[in-house]
């Protein structure tokens, strides 16, 4: 092991279907949103909400849009990171806030139930920027926010390189803040596990070297413990999940980069490390790697999600080639580090292109009935060779929503993909929110070549985010906002929780869709 080792350096209540509705300021535990992908797990799932379904989603509306100051930049593609939400208590009792960061470090707390800013905290950074930012090493905030609930605190990375800790109720310091990773650098959403904060940093910008960050909450010298993939820039992980919990540890996808165990080097692998201190487990590296590294088609482009199947704790594995893998998390690659339970057809990107392509993250629920499913964003057509979908709706060229039944197959005893349906056309899908029953999609506007703020939407497409929302058993349409969103948003994921859904844009706007009040 030793050779391969990593370098260490609400709503109250509600009656169902019925005309009343208790508003989202009246909120508890069911209303809330905590991390990105809702869970340490990055399942994407909220198992908790209960008010919206397949009967009244088609009543959405939007209930109302904030405004936060931070300035969109053509050159920052996220002017805000995804929402994240929280039941708060307050003087005048429970009441549901969203929050966000701008890419300026501000700090926004917004009243889930009127849209209206309750607090907002300016963080500035005085440092100077080492050289000019640009759309892929933008120098701005990048980490969405985590919530810790038992102290009523959220933590948010901001781009001096500090992890800084707010009151839930007025934004007041928790804590001084802490050196946590580089000053500028692009370092992903945060996880907060069994009181550890952590984070990933890649892309390479400003030539950092990528690696995973761990600041134990609980640990009075509040010292920052780091982890490397690489010896260099390549390998990093910068799925938007950052690191994922497994039931041993923790899980990540890196990018390209050179493939060699014995030198510490983890290109197009999933890792699997100890809590804190980063050390090696197990890795899984498909056998193709040679073939993503030099397509860039590398698997950091996701994150796992991780989910009980049968006699398994399974990590869901997708990149840009767009081939799953089912991984046993207890054994993540077999005896060679290249033999996964599962490995499925490609796809799509029979091109093999590196942007505009593929799927770039994934997400998983179990519905009412115990059955397990995966959906997949997938970018540009499905694979000509595929199989073919129980249902579907159209060609989906530009793009579509493909969902998967996980199965134990019957011959071989191992858990195995059934290709259930693919949606209508959808351009550039970001990864799912599954809840009760829908499948709400963000459609992210422009082009997904990191450049959607300076490329025009193709002809005939709408160039700003859309808001679906499908069946998730049959994939058929229960509603879309069509062009009632009036920018592009960015990597970014739609929040639901108590009965609303949170989408957030480049022009710095927060949408909450909720259903429409029926007359008594």
């Amino acid at each position: 092991m030793s050779a391969c080792r990593l370098i260490s350096k609400s709503l109250a209540g509600a009656l169902i279907g019925s005309t009343l509705l208790l508003l989202p300021g009246l909120a508890n535990a069911d209303n809330e949103w905590l991390t990105w992908g809702h869970d340490p797990e990055r399942t994407g799932s909220n198992p908790d909400e209960k008010i919206l379904d397949k009967a009244n989603v088609s009543q959405l509306e939007v209930k109302w849009v904030a405004q936060i100051s931070t300035a969109p930049k053509d050159y920052i593609l996220s002017t805000m990171t995804a929402p994240v939400i929280a039941t708060v208590k307050t003087p005048l009792g429970a009441a549901a806030r969203v929050f966000v960061v701008g890419s300026d470090n501000t700090v926004f707390a917004i009243d889930a139930a009127s849209g209206k800013i309750v607090w907002q905290k300016a963080n500035p950074n005085t440092m100077k920027e080492p050289k000019q930012g640009d759309y892929r090493c933008p120098n701005s905030q990048n980490a969405t926010p985590v919530i810790d609930k038992e102290t009523e605190t959220l933590y948010v990375s901001t781009n001096d390189g500090k992890l800084r800790g707010f009151s839930l109720l007025d934004g007041a310091d928790r804590m001084p803040p802490i050196n946590f990773t580089d000053p500028f650098a692009r370092n992903w959403s945060l996880n907060l596990i069994d009181g550890v904060i952590y984070s990933t940093t890649a892309r390479g910008c400003l030539n950092m070297q990528s690696h995973f960050t761990a600041l134990d909450l609980k640990d009075p010298v509040r010292h920052t413990l780091e982890g490397y993939t690489n010896t260099g820039i390549t390998s990093g992980a910068w799925g938007r999940g950052g690191l994922v919990r497994g039931p041993k540890g923790l899980l990540a996808q890196t990018a390209d980069g050179p493939y060699d165990p014995a030198s510490g080097k983890f290109g197009d692998s999933v890792v699997a490390v100890t809590p804190k201190n980063f050390r090696l487990q197990d890795s899984f590296t498909p056998a193709n790697f040679e073939y993503l590294d030099k397509k860039d088609l590398d698997l950091g482009s996701g994150n796992p999600v991780v989910f009980p199947f049968d006699q398994w704790t399974l990590a869901a594995v997708v990149g840009k080639e767009s081939v799953i893998y089912l991984l046993d998390t207890g054994n993540l690659g077999g005896a060679d580090h290249h033999t996964p339970l599962y490995t499925s057809h490609r796809w799509g990107n029979d091109e093999g292109k590196l942007h505009d392509r593929g799927i770039w993250g994934i997400t998983t629920a179990q519905d009412s009935e115990g059955r397990r499913w995966l959906y997949a964003p997938m970018l540009g057509p499905p694979a000509k060779d595929a199989p073919k979908f129980q249902q579907s709706y159209g060609s989906a060229d530009q793009g579509s929503m493909m969902a998967f039944e996980v199965r134990k197959d019957a011959t071989t005893g191992k858990p195995t993909l059934a290709p259930m349906w693919m949606s209508h056309e959808m351009h550039a899908p970001e990864p799912p929110t599954v809840a009760n029953g829908v499948v709400y999609v963000l459609l992210s506007g422009k082009t997904s070549d990191e450049s959607r703020g300076a490329i025009k939407a193709p002809t005939g497409l709408n160039p700003n985010a859309v808001l679906d929302a499908l069946d998730a058993e049959t994939g058929r349409e229960l509603y879309s906002s069509t062009r009632l969103i009036t920018s592009f948003t960015h990597f970014n994921e739609p929040v639901v929780a108590g009965g609303q859904v949170y989408v957030c844009t480049w022009d710095g706007k927060i949408y909450a869709f909720g259903l429409k009040k029926r007359r008594l």
